[in-house]
């Protein structure tokens, strides 16, 4: 940080597999702009320096010693779960703020351990919970159920699997069994693991993937003739997106359910002329980007929080340190217009450290090419239990 600047640092695929989510820096430095023009921080420009990481967590080691060492970042931002993981130790040690981090892996809810990461999203754990309390409430008649789960062969599918493993362990009267099958994330379909989940007669699918792999998975399950005999199936909350990863389904997509975080996308027909996402779309159009694409759009789910915990750091006494930046990010209790309403976007200290711990339950019309909300809105907020993630063992500890 200098008299004049604000210097944030970022990885995230830009290329690969799931090139995609890459999508987002650029909604993310159109927003910066946006506060630039309108003042900025303290003074100063805020500005971000972007690496692609391709999802591998290998390179984001290797660019977030760029980003500190050459770069001089006030903080770091990181996509993926195998990637925040492979760097949130170095950057505790160091204190430097890696918050709003694009990953919903429940270990960015260790303020003890790792006080200087914060999650954005809500946690893949609750996810799972949510998932299972869906269809204890929907698919009574039908209980026990048996499920099927495609899940991604990384730590982010592995934080979804344990999760739901959990709650069919200590839920036998709704989930009797639960069977999941793994995939590369960077193989070119998921047909052979649909095929093989397929044979286990399963009452509920689950997607417990991301990127391309969500699309893939709902063609097959179609293609398998496995949505003629399930009663639900589920894709994740990482790939609500519309434009992106259900809408080129086509009618495959029809019907299909998602535990969706609470979070609008900007693509969706049932959202775009709501006044803040309207101001997206405008501003990516001015800045010859393309508001058709979902994950463009996503970028301002980080940066608005971002930008809102900068000045109110600024505020403090002391001005805008690395410190006062995380006291106001783990105090922070905002509004954010890209989530519905009833949903809160707040922390607290040690004591809640998950800034979302709600969702929506939404049924995907292909017609429309909308979600559309069925039933309420489920806010826990200050619910969640801190978690110590234990990289060895999986899980919290």
């Amino acid at each position: 940080m200098t008299d004049t600047e604000i210097r944030l640092g970022q990885t995230g695929p830009q290329t690969g597999a799931l090139a995609a989510y890459g999508n987002a820096r650029l909604g993310w430095q159109t927003y910066l702009k946006y506060m630039n023009e309108t003042g900025g921080v303290a003074g100063r420009d805020v500005v971000m320096k972007s690496y692609d990481d391709a999802y591998v967590s290998a390179q984001t080691i290797e660019f977030v010693d760029e980003l500190i060492e050459s770069d001089n970042v006030f903080s770091i931002h990181t996509l993926g779960s195998p990637n925040t993981l492979a760097v949130y130790d170095k950057l505790n040690n160091e204190c430097i703020p890696q918050v709003f981090v694009w990953t919903g892996h429940p270990a960015w809810g260790d303020p003890v351990n790792h006080p200087w990461t914060t999650g954005s999203i809500m946690s893949y754990s609750t996810e799972a919970v949510l998932w299972g309390n869906w269809i204890k409430e929907n698919l009574a008649d039908q209980l026990p159920v048996v499920v099927a789960g495609l899940v991604m062969d990384n730590d982010f599918g592995l934080a979804y699997e344990l999760g739901f493993a959990a709650y069919a362990e200590n839920n036998p009267d709704v989930v009797s069994a639960f069977f999941p099958q793994r995939h590369d994330p960077a193989a070119p379909t998921v047909t052979n693991q649909i095929t093989t989940l397929a044979a286990s007669d399963p009452d509920v699918f689950i997607s417990m993937t991301a990127g391309n792999a969500c699309l893939l998975a709902i063609q097959d399950v179609t293609a398998s003739g496995l949505n003629e005999t399930i009663s639900a199936a589920f894709t994740p909350s990482v790939c609500k997106a519309v434009a992106s990863f259900i809408g080129p389904a086509g009618s495959d997509g029809d019907g299909w359910w998602v535990v969706g975080g609470g979070l609008k996308d900007t693509t969706d027909p049932g959202y775009i002329d709501e006044p803040f996402i309207r101001f997206i779309r405008e501003s990516l159009a001015e800045n010859d980007l393309d508001p058709g694409i979902s994950l463009t759009g996503a970028g301002y789910n980080f940066a608005y929080p971002y930008g809102e915990a900068l000045r109110v750091a600024a505020e403090l006494p002391g001005g805008l340190t690395r410190t006062n930046f995380m006291l106001a990010v783990r105090a922070i209790d905002i509004y954010h217009p890209l989530y519905f309403d009833g949903m809160s976007f707040s922390m607290n200290g040690n004591a809640d450290s998950y800034p979302v711990e709600g969702s929506d339950f939404s049924q995907f019309d292909a017609g429309e090419q909308t979600w559309r909300i069925i039933g309420e809105i489920v806010d826990v907020n200050g619910a969640s239990a801190n978690c110590a993630w234990d990289k060895d063992e999986g899980g919290c500890s």
